[in-house]
């Protein structure tokens, strides 16, 4: 291993070397090269440039902005591009109940392109002012009636500056006879009210929609259910987002940001106050019997204070078990007055009293344990009980909680149509705003999906592509952040290096394996032949097992069988033990020498 790191560090150097003698040898060259001819100068020039403008990185996508045309059937349709307020009324009216100061609808709108448009020639609607009333209106190219077709309204919204306090929702102005958009405001009756809206931390993407009484005739505003989504983003990131509102002949609405649902619901069942009343209600005339007894418990009667219950005992007494601790000052007192303190100059002693010099903390007690005169500390006495208290026992006569009585609500009526409102004629913005440079764009109202999101698509869409493109990749991003957050640089070096670093260490940090060299020196078997003759000698085991499991089956099997023969065997091995000793003297007679017969010459 330390050869290892030995290693590293050699060749780390021999690297450091290597740039600094290229660097040496780059100067010696441009010495060199002085006297080359102006036209291999000019050469190397083009070549250089060349260069430069191949390995230039290729330049973002530009996407080219068109105004978006509907492909349906629209009520209402803007994009600002014609770069004017055609169509569109300027409120003067004052709001009531409110200082002539601020009751003036001047709040200023103006066409303009974004701040940080990605698409040149994208206009739309800014609220420009701050901190004034704001209220500006368009008519429907004719009203809308809730029938069978559902209704689609959708636009786009960007906080260019954030957002402090202040909506951006869009009101549908109900068809009336009184309707005058000189003189819109913010009583004016408005069928449904959507958008979003922000003050403090409370983000809101409103749903209202006022429902007509059918008994009385009067409007009650039916607030939809807050979504669950987070929707703090689309106040803050500064960029354009698209909300739509989705309303369906059979009461079901959606809401979508970025054509993406955030809340969805029933009109019948999702809305506050609900559209329906209750068929009953309390009684308003009738009230609680006197000696209706509502107490679950009530103090035992029968019960008695104990005779050695001590009301008057304190709660806490003092410790007589206490020692007043060594060098207590009790002469001393805890503050003294300042040495060091002068009177003021201007003191007036008939206006201001006598003076007295302010009081600190005694000098000499810093170091005690204390001054003053030593008290007792105060623990809890043993013997406290406090006031005594009948316990509490189950009320006899409890008769539970008094309600009401109910009765028939006469007020009740089911509507179970609520989708069919008021129609409108007008689309109108009637906002205040602690913020300035709120973008508006690309208003459609129609009955069709498609054409909303083709409309989107073509207007929202580019939005979205273009600044896809002008933004940088994943490195780029990090680069940016790290350079406004320096911090972030130690976070990428412990996320990217320190897991490589670990890879290498245990990678390299492997035992030693020795060469095959280091064993032709020696005759010790070598790692690939040792393990070949283990396993050589592993299947030959099995192999002897597996016989002597056979032979055993095998013996087993034939046992019976061997039992007849055993006998007949055992005759024929006395008959073989009997012929091979005669045998065996036949043959010793033979080989001895008398028995040899004489050899002739």
């Amino acid at each position: 291993m330390e050869l290892k790191w030995l290693l590293c560090v050699t060749l780390l150097a021999l690297g450091i070397l290597a740039v600094q003698a290229h660097d040496m040898d780059e100067d010696n060259d441009a010495d060199d090269v002085v006297d080359i001819e102006d036209d291999l100068d000019d050469g190397i020039e083009e070549v250089e440039e060349s260069k430069s403008e191949t390995s230039s990185p290729p330049p973002a996508p530009k996407v080219t902005y068109r105004p978006p045309v509907p492909t349906g059937e629209v009520y209402f349709v803007e994009s600002f591009d014609k770069g004017t307020l055609d169509g569109w009324i300027l409120s003067r009216a004052k709001k009531d109940d409110t200082d002539d100061e601020i009751a003036k609808y001047d709040g200023k709108w103006e066409v303009q392109d974004m701040k940080e448009t990605k698409l040149p020639g994208d206009k739309g609607l800014v609220l420009v002012t701050r901190a004034k009333h704001h209220a500006i209106s368009s008519k429907l190219s004719k009203p809308f009636v809730f029938d069978t077709k559902p209704l689609i309204i959708q636009y786009e919204v960007n906080f260019q500056n954030g957002i402090e306090c202040g909506g951006a929702y869009v009101k549908l102005l109900s068809k009336t006879p009184e309707l005058n958009l000189d003189q819109f405001h913010d009583k004016t009756p408005y069928t449904i009210m959507f958008g979003p809206d922000k003050c403090g931390e409370d983000y809101k993407l409103h749903f209202i929609f006022r429902h007509k009484n059918p008994k009385t005739g009067k409007y009650e505003e039916k607030h939809a259910k807050r979504p669950d989504a987070d929707l703090k983003t689309y106040f803050t990131d500064k960029k354009t987002h698209l909300y739509t509102l989705v309303l369906n002949p059979d009461n079901s609405f959606e809401i979508l940001v970025d054509q993406t649902v955030v809340n969805s619901g029933n009109l019948l069942n999702d809305m506050s106050p609900p559209v329906n009343p209750p068929r009953e209600i309390e009684d308003p005339n009738d009230q609680k019997p006197e000696d209706w007894d509502e107490r679950p418990k009530i103090p035992d009667p029968d019960a008695v204070k104990p005779d050695d219950w001590d009301e008057d005992a304190p709660a806490k007494i003092a410790d007589e078990n206490a020692v007043k601790p060594e060098g207590w000052l009790d002469d001393e007192p805890e503050y003294v007055a300042d040495p060091d303190a002068e009177k003021p100059e201007d003191w007036d002693e008939d206006m201001d009293g006598e003076w007295e010099a302010p009081q600190i903390a005694n000098p000499k007690c810093e170091t005690a344990p204390g001054c003053g005169t030593w008290q007792r500390p105060m623990i809890d006495n043993p013997n406290y009980k406090g006031k005594w208290k009948p316990p509490m026992i189950d009320n006899v006569n409890y008769q539970g909680i008094w309600k009401p009585r109910k009765i028939p609500n006469p007020d009740f009526f089911e509507d179970l149509e609520p989708f069919k409102m008021t129609p409108f004629s007008a689309v109108g913005l009637e906002l205040w705003s602690m913020t300035s440079d709120i973008f508006f764009d690309n208003f459609i109202i129609c009955t069709e999906r498609a054409v909303a999101d083709d409309w989107a698509s073509d207007g929202w869409g580019l939005k979205k592509a273009a600044d896809g493109a002008a933004e940088p990749g994943v490195v780029g991003q990090m680069m940016a952040a790290a350079e406004e957050r320096p911090w972030l640089w130690v976070v990428y070096i412990l996320t990217v290096a320190l897991p490589v670093f670990l890879v290498v260490l245990f990678c390299c940090s492997g035992k030693k394996q020795p060469s095959a060299a280091e064993y032709k020196k020696t005759d010790a078997p070598q790692p690939d032949v040792m393990d070949d003759e283990k396993e050589e000698e592993k299947d030959k085991g099995e192999k002897e097992e597996e016989e002597e499991e056979e032979e055993a089956n095998e013996e087993k099997l034939g046992s019976d069988a061997d039992l007849g023969s055993a006998s007949q065997e055992e005759e024929e091995e006395e008959e073989e033990e009997d012929r091979k000793p005669a045998s065996e003297e036949e043959e010793t007679v033979n080989r001895s020498p008398r028995n040899r017969k004489p050899r002739k010459d």
